[in-house]
C-alpha cells in the first residue's frame, strides 16, 4: 500500500526553504539525486523523508522521490517551520575586535567560522555571536543583522560590521559602488606565468552543481553577474604561487572560481577540485608531501588580509591589514622548503 498522500501546498502555513529552476538541457533525472547536487548537506535519505512528508513540490504539486526532474520545473521545498537561519538565537563566542567605534567594528575572522547561519549551520555562527555581544544591529537588504558583506567559512580574515542604520546605508554603498578596498592571500595550484593580470567573467551558478559558481563568457555572459579580480604573483614556489588578489567586484566565491577558471584552482580548495594534486609528479615522497600540506591546511587557501573603507560619520579613509594565519603561513613554509630541496 503506498502511504503518500498528496496536498497542496497551504502557502499560509508553509514555509519555502528552497526554491529551483530546472535548467533546459537537463536530462531526466530523479528528484532526490537531483536535490542532493543542489542543497548543501543534503542527504538523500533526508530528501526521500521530505518527498514522503509531501514537503517537495514540483509546478505546485507535491511529487514523490521517485518524480524524475523535466527541463524548466519549478521545484520548491516546503516545510511547515521557517528556515532555521530566520531564527537568530545570540551566543557567547568569542570574536576577534581588530577595531570599534560607536558606528562599526572591524573584525577578523578565522577559517571554520561560518558568517550567517544557513543550511546545516545554524549556531556558531558570526552573526550568532554579534547579537549576543550587541543589541539592536541594523539589517541589512537580507535581513542579516550588521553585515555589509561576507566571506566564506573556511576563509580567513577581515571583516566590517555595521552597528547603526546610517552606517549599514554608507558601507553597503560603498562596497556596491566598488570604492571599497581588499586584498586576499591565496595559495595556487601551478605557476602564474604573468607577474600580474586582470581576471575577467560573469560568474553565475554552476548549471549542473548548485554548490559551485562558474565562468560564462560570450553569449552566456548574461547567466552571471559582472565580476573583475585584479591578481599579483607574491612568490613562485614551483607547483604552486603565492598570489594578491584585489576585488573589483564582490560576487560569491569569486576569488575561488575566477582562479579555477584561470586554471589555477586554489590549494586544497575541496569544493572546486583544489584537494586533488593538480600539479607536481607521481612520486610517491611528493604525494606524501602534498598530504602533509593537506593536513597542515585543511581548507581552501584564502585570507582576507586587508580591508579599506571611507568611515561613514568621520568621513577618512580607514585601512586594517591582519597577518596570514598559521595554518596558511605553515603550508607555504612547506612549499619553501620544498622548492630550496629541489634546487
Amino acid at each position: 500500500m503506498d502511504d503518500y498522500t498528496p496536498q497542496l501546498p497551504d502557502e499560509d502555513n508553509l514555509y519555502e526553504h528552497h526554491a529551483f529552476v530546472v535548467d533546459k538541457g537537463q536530462t531526466p533525472l530523479r528528484i532526490d539525486k537531483y536535490l542532493m547536487n543542489f542543497v548543501e548537506n543534503a542527504t538523500r535519505n533526508k530528501i526521500q523523508a521530505a518527498a514522503k512528508n509531501g514537503s517537495i513540490f514540483v509546478n505546485d504539486v507535491p511529487v514523490k522521490s521517485s518524480y524524475k526532474v523535466k527541463p524548466n520545473d519549478t521545484i520548491r521545498v516546503l516545510f511547515t517551520h521557517p528556515p532555521h537561519e530566520n531564527l537568530l538565537v545570540g551566543e557567547a563566542i568569542d570574536i576577534d575586535v581588530v577595531y570599534e567605534d560607536d558606528d562599526l567594528l572591524v573584525v577578523n575572522k578565522p577559517a571554520g567560522m561560518v558568517v550567517h547561519p544557513g543550511h546545516g549551520n545554524y549556531s556558531g555562527t558570526l552573526i550568532n555571536a554579534l547579537i549576543y555581544k550587541f543589541d539592536n544591529l541594523p539589517n541589512n537588504s537580507s535581513e542579516r543583522p550588521g553585515l555589509v558583506h561576507r566571506i566564506d567559512k573556511d576563509t580567513s580574515g577581515l571583516l566590517v560590521v555595521a552597528k547603526t542604520e546610517q552606517a549599514m546605508t554608507h558601507l553597503s554603498l560603498q562596497f556596491a559602488e566598488k570604492t571599497s578596498e581588499r586584498e586576499y592571500v591565496a595559495l595556487v595550484w601551478g605557476n602564474i606565468e604573468e607577474d600580474k593580470g586582470s581576471i575577467e567573467g560573469h560568474i553565475g551558478r554552476h548549471p549542473r552543481n548548485r554548490l559551485q559558481n562558474t565562468v560564462f563568457l560570450g553569449d552566456e555572459a548574461e547567466k552571471g553577474k559582472p565580476a573583475i579580480t585584479h591578481y599579483k604573483v607574491i612568490e613562485r614556489l614551483g607547483y604552486v604561487t603565492v598570489v594578491s588578489c584585489k576585488l573589483e567586484t564582490g560576487r560569491t566565491h569569486q576569488i575561488r572560481v575566477h582562479m579555477k577558471h584561470m586554471g589555477h584552482t586554489l590549494f586544497n580548495d575541496e569544493r572546486y577540485g583544489g584537494e586533488k594534486i593538480l600539479k607536481g609528479t607521481t612520486f610517491t615522497k611528493y604525494k606524501q608531501f602534498v598530504e602533509n600540506c593537506f593536513k597542515v591546511l585543511p581548507r581552501q587557501a584564502l585570507h582576507a588580509k586587508t580591508l579599506g573603507f571611507t568611515h561613514p560619520t568621520t568621513g577618512k579613509f580607514m585601512s586594517f591589514d591582519t597577518p596570514i594565519p598559521e595554518d596558511m603561513q605553515l603550508c607555504i613554509e612547506k612549499w619553501r622548503g620544498y622548492t630550496k630541496h629541489m634546487e
